[in-house]
């Protein structure tokens, strides 16, 4: 980068609360990466906090570069992001992806804030509070609704993907949002759609020919174009969501979402969590993956992160585990798990969950009228399932009654545990409690 005309130089903050607050530096080949991270980070409000600005980390973006000798270093690929923690230092090589610098960072607060005094955890997830003040969680992989479900116009947003919980409750790591733009309409994404505007960026986005534009000289996003990618995103500043919530902290959490895209089409679209429980789908992190979403893909194939983010967990799982418990226990916290996936069958038989039916399981967790419901225990992960909903259809609360084969459910759900507990081996005596008792029955 030395032999470069020109390199741009962004100073920034990660972490919205001044006692773990970090400052990071980047140092990019691109301009548009520098855009990105002034997106997605927290910008100096004055300009003593640019004068005075000693970065506690440093990342240097040489994307033009590649790992030339990365077979020779048993790695994967030309492609390699380095990390020297004792510098405080870190390179990337080979990838254009903005996502990247963003993702470094929130891997050292994963590092950073469980061994800090007191230990604070660091989470993948995105968070809002209602204006009662009563926050909350929502954990998910890509594709299971995080960005979409937490951006809830009768609440405020806080952030959509990285937070830290400590002694005085959440707060973001960010001052932006890095959404999906696949098939997105103002009508199924209004608060996304509505945020590209001057500041916002695209990425891996196609664009066409404005039909409007008798000249044929403006292009305009095609979201529905996935010919190149289906990873298309947006990254915008987080002013640009009307209802976020300016001071980017607020209180220890009354509930907390697990969200998974059960393609299986088993798992119920809601169910409540024991603290066992809960700790048990937290370190499974599952999902499903469908074909079209990556390469090779043919059919619905499970996917487990821990955490719901293990790429980026640079301590043993079971801490962050331990951590949400001791958390969960001192501050009441309600766990649930909710299913964005297929119903009445799997993936190319049933039907994925409406948006409708999804926010309405979402609205009776935050309001905490599902805890007016009865419950029934499923025989196979022992959570607790609602027999009724307002504004969710019932025929749908028990998974099996969606299916037309009985037999094929029970023999999906039993292929589906046995994955869950083939994974969960890894976790066996490790951490300060055996968490496998509150998986699938055996």
């Amino acid at each position: 980068m030395d032999k470069l005309d020109k390199i741009y130089v962004f100073d920034g903050f990660c972490g919205a609360n001044p006692k773990s607050q970090k400052k990071v530096r980047f140092i990019h080949e691109m301009a548009w990466q520098q855009h990105f991270v002034t997106n997605m980070f927290i910008r100096p409000s004055t300009s003593d906090d640019l004068n005075t600005f000693e970065p506690d980390f440093t990342i240097i973006n040489a994307c033009s570069q590649v790992n030339e000798d990365w077979e020779r270093q048993n790695l994967n690929s030309e492609v390699a992001v380095a990390f020297n923690i004792e510098k405080k230092c870190a390179v990337i090589f080979g990838t254009w992806y903005g996502g990247e610098n963003k993702k470094g960072i929130f891997s050292l607060m994963n590092y950073w804030l469980p061994m800090s005094t007191p230990a604070m955890l660091p989470m993948h997830c995105s968070a809002n509070v209602g204006k009662g003040g009563d926050t909350a969680l929502f954990f998910g992989l890509s594709g299971t609704g995080k960005t979409t479900l937490s951006a809830d116009p009768h609440r405020y947003l806080i952030g959509d993907d990285e937070h830290g919980w400590d002694d005085d409750g959440i707060f973001n790591f960010e001052g932006g949002c890095y959404a999906k733009t696949i098939n997105l309409s103002e009508q199924n994404e209004p608060d996304i759609f509505r945020a590209i505007k001057t500041d916002a960026m695209l990425e891996n986005v196609a664009m066409e020919q404005d039909g409007n534009d008798s000249n044929n000289e403006s292009f305009v996003p095609n979201f529905f174009d996935t010919e190149k990618t289906q990873n298309g995103r947006v990254s915008y500043p987080i002013h640009h969501i009307d209802n976020f919530f300016r001071p980017q902290m607020a209180g220890h959490p009354e509930n907390i979402i697990f969200l998974t895209c059960d393609a299986f089409g088993v798992l119920p679209p809601v169910s409540k969590l024991s603290p066992g429980q809960a700790m048990y789908h937290f370190l499974s992190g599952y999902t499903a993956k469908v074909a079209g979403t990556e390469r090779g893909v043919k059919e619905p194939t499970a996917t487990f992160s821990g955490c719901f983010g293990a790429a980026f967990m640079t301590l043993c799982h079971t801490r962050y585990a331990d951590l949400l418990a001791e958390k969960m226990k001192k501050h009441g916290s309600h766990a649930y798990l909710v299913n964005t996936g297929w119903t009445g069958g799997p993936y190319g038989i049933g039907n994925r969950m409406s948006i409708k039916d999804t926010r309405a399981c979402i609205d009776s967790i935050l309001d905490g009228s599902i805890r007016d419901s009865t419950f029934s225990k499923d025989p196979t992960f022992s959570f607790d399932v609602p027999n009724f909903l307002n504004g969710v259809d019932s025929g749908i609360l028990n998974p099996r009654n969606s299916w037309k084969d009985k037999a094929a459910y029970d023999q999906a759900m039993k292929n589906l545990a046995q994955m869950y507990t083939e994974n969960f081996e890894k976790y066996t005596g490790k951490g300060s409690a055996d968490y496998s008792k509150y998986g699938p029955a055996k």
